[in-house]
């Protein structure tokens, strides 16, 4: 698998807030998920998965965007 990172950053021009979510491959064949507080780079939580249960939380996660589109949509 390959060895690579990705970063997602909200920027909104209101405000100084831009919270991060890094998303990767570790070492032991998980998926490792970093969520940072761009107010404080030292307040951060990180989650591992293993890929079984991360297939299953996007799954999950396209259902429920799923849904909150359906919602807007009206």
């Amino acid at each position: 698998m390959s060895k690579h990172r990705i970063l997602f950053q909200e920027e909104n021009p209101h405000t100084d807030y831009a919270p991060q979510i890094e998303v990767f491959h570790n070492q032991r064949d998980n998926i490792t998920i970093r969520i940072e507080d761009s107010t404080n780079l030292d307040d951060f939580q990180v989650i591992g998965l293993d890929i079984s249960t991360a297939i299953k939380f996007a799954k999950t996660l396209r259902t429920e965007i799923n849904k909150a589109k359906e919602a807007q949509n009206g």
